[in-house]
């Protein structure tokens, strides 16, 4: 594993099969496609930034990299490793030599950055469009106003900030009159269109609009006073802004008992996508949905406002019972393609005991590349923490970008089917597109109007290459390329690209090589990235029997055994984890969604398809730590037979890291012997997990739910729920002294293996 993990240091990409299959049948025989999870943005620190362009091949476009041929001699010409065109060096290059190579030609700097001078005029400054929810108790709007104005203090001076706030009506607050609050208000039942928007709140008060063209921009037909009006720079707005969240109140419209709170986010969302639109388009602008409840108002309503009826179940939408899913889905489908046209992000804060229609709004997050928060109140610590952290600088800073651009190029006899990942299609069509799609496909550019540096693609590909008897002669080239061309704006303000350029070999027949270079995390990552997206797009779809088949069929291709003798059946230790990543994946929230809303559901799914390999496995499969009294922490299997009544275990699931304490130290802990200078040993056990868990929660976003439990407590369930029930209320061994049980009909990992192995052996 630790070669894999080497070359994601060096280039942010993992990959399930390092050594590529030879022809199209034998890659359908592995099962899990050729694929790549690459992390755009991953800091990596022996990369050099260059201060000029690249040199792009005048056939394919793909940029000069260390796989280049290079001819140094008086004609000073490079060979594309993709498509063999020979291209001149332009005269800036005149002087290379094999001893004075350019840093893109270094073997080792097969990921590089460049950096164009830009004029310091087109560098847009960051903007932060706020719209607040404020159908929602007094208490919530306190905790929720006390983080924002925290927030407020710690953004850059440059920074553009305006104000949405919504209830019944949507009130857009003019910031750049600062008198006397002025809002203008739009009705929320209403959709309301660009053209509005434009006349309602006055942009050509004081000028013609123009006959014809789009008004965007001071570009396009807008002065920068109208535009100042509503988004301003911090430090100008500062007071007024501070003013207003402090004056902010409940919203007045009144709910009859037997009713929900008429709330209009669709209309509010909409409003303020038309105002980015109209006023800073392409700038990779923010809104930022601090969202308390569920829409029962206008376009997007998730629920009727009548609280007999409840809000969708997974039930309710497996059986196409949810009257208005189809309708909001629709309307967030519309608005994201608004959204990536103009090159903006919505991020959302969603903050509530029950659902406030996440699941319809996923696909505008996610296609603009959005942060998601998922907490039960504002004034929970995963809100608050995650809000400061989308803020804050320093060495733990999100590093949000901006108009991004991902581009795609590989070796001939090789497609691309698509990526799942927060992204939109570009429909650049062209011969590297495969007829099967998967995720947003069709293509070979993509969107991303908003990344950091933990968004991760997971890049879907199909081996084109048809089979024949000599499929990789001896003479043919078994080397295969692949390159990522990412182009972004820096949260400097600079405009960047950074290039990425991979060598995988071929290799034909179903030799140990094959073998040799699976990585089993990558692949657990990617087989759950196409289960979840299955799951949402195909009717009829059973997830647990694709997942067993798929494992069934792993199996027999690369396992070791006589045929029929189930006991003599062996896993390369390549593959030996795999089957316990997918006994975990087949139990996870990802494929399990009973006990789970369609909010929470989406909004798992939505972390796992922008996160890194290491941080998705920890998803699929949660980390546990024990500590004793006598040695140092150490990882133990997870499994119910890791509970001991003297023992301390730290359960890191990503959403939730919980500290399990076992009986004898609930007890102690209780007594206050922690307390006692004579039982110093016993207060830094009660310690060390507790700073463990800090030093996740610090170093993650979304903030994870923290959960302090005892054994046999009622919170002791969240550990419960992600252990193997090897031990069970039907087990005919009685369970150890200090040990636990798991009342469950869920089988244990020992039968789902025992099973595995009489199918792979048949």
């Amino acid at each position: 594993m630790t070669e894999f993990l080497e070359l994601e240091t060096q280039d942010a990409v993992r990959m399930p099969w390092n050594v590529l299959p030879g022809s199209k049948s034998e890659a359908a025989q592995c099962v899990i496609p050729v694929s790549a999870i690459y992390t755009p943005l991953k800091p990596l620190p022996n990369t050099p930034t260059l201060p000029y362009a690249p040199l792009r091949c005048r056939n394919c476009r793909s940029v000069l990299n260390p796989f280049s041929i290079v001819d140094f001699s008086a004609t000073k010409i490079w060979i594309c490793c993709f498509c063999l065109q020979r291209n001149h060096f332009p005269p800036s290059y005149q002087s290379i030599s094999e001893t004075n190579m350019p840093a893109e030609l270094f073997p080792q700097y097969t990921t590089i950055e460049y950096e164009t001078p830009s004029d310091k005029a087109a560098m847009t400054s960051p903007v932060f469009l706020f719209v607040i929810d404020t159908c929602v108790i007094e208490e919530e709007i306190g905790y929720l106003k006390s983080s924002l104005l925290q927030v407020l203090g710690t953004l850059p001076e440059n920074c553009l900030i305006g104000l949405i706030t919504f209830g019944t009506y949507v009130h857009v607050h003019e910031l750049g009159f600062g008198q006397i609050p002025k809002v203008y208000v739009f009705k929320g039942s209403k959709e309301v269109s660009k053209d509005q928007v434009l006349e309602q709140m006055g942009f050509f008060a004081n000028k013609p609009k123009p006959a014809t063209g789009v008004i965007a921009g001071v570009r396009d037909g807008l002065s920068q006073e109208s535009i100042s009006r509503f988004l301003l720079p911090a430090s100008e707005c500062e007071f007024t802004l501070n003013s207003i969240l402090e004056e902010l109140q409940r919203d007045p419209w009144p709910v009859p008992a037997d009713h929900r709170a008429a709330r209009c986010t669709g209309t509010a969302l909409s409003v303020a996508s038309h105002l980015l639109g109209i006023c800073v388009p392409g700038s990779g602008a923010r809104i930022m949905a601090f969202l308390g409840g569920p829409s029962t108002e206008g376009p997007g309503a998730i629920v009727s406002k009548i609280l007999s009826e409840p809000i969708r179940s997974h039930k309710d939408l497996d059986k196409d019972s949810a009257p208005l899913f189809h309708k909001a889905v629709k309307f967030y489908e519309g608005l994201s393609k608004q959204l990536v046209h103009q090159g903006h992000v919505l991020d959302i804060f969603a903050c509530a005991l029950e659902q406030v229609g996440l699941a319809e709004i996923k696909v505008a997050s996610e296609k603009t590349g959005g942060l998601v928060v998922l907490a039960e109140s504002f004034g929970h610590s995963v809100f608050k923490d995650s809000l400061k952290q989308v803020f804050q600088s320093g060495g733990n800073h999100l590093g949000l970008s901006s108009n991004g651009i991902f581009e795609i190029n590989c070796s001939k006899d090789m497609k691309v089917q698509g990526i799942i990942g927060p992204c939109a299609s570009l429909d650049k069509k062209g011969p590297l597109c495969s007829e099967v799609v998967v995720g947003q496909g069709n293509t070979t550019a993509w969107k991303m109007c908003g990344l950091d540096k933990t968004t991760t693609f997971c890049l879907i590909f199909d081996v084109a290459k048809k089979d024949s008897p000599d499929a990789i002669a001896p003479s043919s080239n078994p080397q295969f390329y692949f390159q990522f061309l990412t182009y972004y704006q820096h949260p400097s303000g600079q405009m960047r690209q950074r290039v990425t350029t991979l060598s995988r070999r071929w290799v034909a027949g179903p030799g140990s090589d094959l073998i040799a270079g699976f990585d089993q995390e990558a692949a657990a990552v990617v087989m759950a990235r196409q289960v979840t997206f299955k799951m949402e797009t195909e009717a009829d779809f059973d997830p647990i029997r694709w997942l067993d088949k798929s494992l069934i069929h792993m199996c027999s291709r690369f396992g070791d055994y006589q045929k029929d003798t189930p006991s003599s059946f062996t896993l390369s230790p390549r593959f030996s984890i795999f089957p316990q990543f997918m006994f975990h994946l087949r139990r996870s929230q990802f494929v399990q969604v009973f006990g789970n809303s369609p909010d929470e559901t989406a909004y798992f799914r939505m972390i796992l398809n922008r996160e890194n390999v290491a941080n998705s496995v920890v998803m699929i499969q949660p980390s546990l730590i024990a500590y004793y009294f006598h040695s140092g922490p150490e990882p133990v299997l997870l499994d119910v037979a890791a509970i001991a009544a003297d023992r301390i275990l730290l359960l890191d699931s990503y959403f939730t890291i919980v500290v399990f304490h076992g009986s004898n130290i609930a007890q102690w802990r209780k007594a206050g012997y922690h307390e006692q200078p004579e039982h110093q040993a016993f207060a830094e056990l009660l310690k060390s997990p507790r700073e463990d868990a800090e030093a996740i929660i610090r170093e993650r976003f979304p903030v994870p739910r923290l959960v302090i439990c005892d054994q046999y407590g009622s919170q002791a369930r969240f550990m419960l729920a992600k252990l193997n029930p090897s031990a069970t209320y039907n087990s005919d061994a009685p369970p150890i002294a200090g040990g636990d049980i798991i009342f469950t009909d869920d089988v244990s990992f020992e039968v789902f293996l025992d099973h595995l192995q009489r199918l792979a052996v048949h």
